[in-house]
């Protein structure tokens, strides 16, 4: 039983490592190895129809933030992105990290792989805004999802027609005939209340119908975020709204069901205290998400601050080479010396000219020396594109200090089975712990 209402009714040779062979089947744009005063310009993909005006993910500036991507953008520029895909076809997921996001997203990987497929990921989570930071990721501010959503409001002379999916029976209703009472640029077209049920039965054909058939071009979720992420990522090729995303407690915000906090409170980043004192239950899952990120500090993100202070300490020369090796099938990128932000452009064109040659890519990493969170975004970004092709990235060579540093980074799953099974002890005891709290 649902409610519903609308208002219409691999060759691992790269191991082999191509910098200490240079052979003639290497096939490169520009010259052979690119420094940072070596950039060669390359033609970017061609732009799908109805496709957003950003021609690839590896436009985006995204960082990787303790195994997933952070997008570092504020909220006047989250929403202008949000208004652009308002207007296409493509689907465009957004997901909001906070702490809870990423406490899921260390122990549950299909929870995680909503996160890496994500189009936009803005940082919805003081605690998330701190380390990104620390980590180097400029992130100014963090942005709710009930911040854009309230944004959105303000935008009157485009209105956004929404769907809310979820939320308890009747919210859903309610927040509907709320936002339409208002003259705002927010039109809620249709809600729906699937009850509480698993994903398959939350993904009927009547339910998906019944979405796609509303007319909306922004899809709001509420289910819990570990089940709302896996819904909009099991659904995702069936939904027909282009701009969907799981916001939580926006639906009962907008309803009235909850009260936020005073602005001021969300400026000292204390809302999770009024949110206890809204929804007491919540206490359990705070203290459980404290202690994981007690020791992500510790294990991750201290050694990772001493790492990055000691190398501007005792600076090291040198930037970035690339190589690339394609055969016809498969394309072989070989990376030496610093993947660190002041390289991104060199890397770009390089990735960009191999995902539009093959959708099977391995990166050999065996002579790089020093990998920073902003590339290891640009990592996640040719994934998710290699991905939408159909394919896959591989990793070949990889060092000691390159298992450390992707171990670190929390994106030891990227790596063969051997590195990837290599976890930190008590972060995987504090994580067991936490999934045993109740999650909301």
């Amino acid at each position: 039983m649902f409610l519903v209402r609308t208002m219409s009714g691999v060759r691992l040779r790269c191991g082999d490592n191509l910098f200490a062979n240079q052979s003639k089947r290497l096939s490169l744009s520009g010259p052979r190895f690119r420094g940072s005063n070596g950039l060669s310009q390359e033609n970017e993909l061609p732009v799908r129809t109805n496709a957003l005006p950003e021609s690839d993910d590896l436009s985006r500036e995204v960082y990787g933030v303790l195994g997933i991507p952070i997008d570092a953008v504020d909220l006047s520029a989250a929403v202008q992105k949000i208004g652009t895909a308002l207007s296409c076809d493509t689907p465009y997921l957004i997901s909001t990290p906070n702490l809870n996001f990423l406490v899921s997203s260390q122990v549950d990987s299909e929870f995680r792989e909503s996160l890496l497929r994500s189009d936009l990921c803005p940082v919805d989570g003081v605690p998330i805004v701190w380390i990104s930071r620390l980590l180097g990721a400029p992130i100014r501010e963090r942005v709710a999802g009930s911040d854009i959503f309230d944004r959105l409001k303000t935008q009157k002379s485009q209105p956004a027609k929404v769907f809310l999916f979820g939320g308890p029976e009747g919210v859903a209703d309610t927040a509907s005939r709320v936002l339409n009472a208002q003259s705002n640029g927010v039109v809620c077209v249709g809600a729906l209340c699937p009850g509480y049920c698993p994903i398959e039965e939350m993904s009927t054909d009547v339910i998906i119908d019944t979405i796609n058939a509303s007319g909306a071009r922004f899809l709001v979720a509420s289910l819990g975020a570990q089940k709302g992420q896996s819904w909009l990522l099991h659904n995702h090729h069936r939904l027909k709204i282009p701009v969907r995303s799981h916001l939580g407690a926006a639906i009962n915000f907008q309803a009235g069901l909850l009260k936020r906090a005073p602005l001021f409170v969300r400026k000292f980043g204390l809302e999770w205290l009024w949110r206890i004192k809204e929804e007491p239950y919540l206490w359990s899952r705070y203290l459980a998400d404290g202690g994981v990120l007690l020791s992500l500090m510790l294990m991750n993100v201290l050694p990772l601050v001493l790492g990055a202070t000691w190398r501007r300490v005792r600076p090291t020369t040198g930037g970035l080479r690339t190589a690339m090796d394609y055969d016809g099938n498969s394309c072989c990128i070989s990376l030496a010396g610093m993947a660190t932000i002041s390289n991104i452009a060199i890397a770009v064109p390089i990735f960009r000219d191999a995902l539009a040659k093959s959708s099977d890519l391995t990166i050999d990493v065996s002579a790089l020396r020093v990998i920073d969170a902003r590339f290891f975004g640009l990592l996640l970004m040719v994934r998710k594109q290699l991905i939408e092709q159909g394919g896959r990235l591989q990793f070949a060579g990889v060092s000691r200090r390159m298992e450390r540093a992707f171990r670190l980074n929390r994106f030891n799953f990227l790596l063969p089975s051997r590195e990837a099974s290599h976890e930190t002890t008590a972060i995987n005891w504090s994580l067991s712990e936490a999934t045993t709290r109740p999650r909301v």
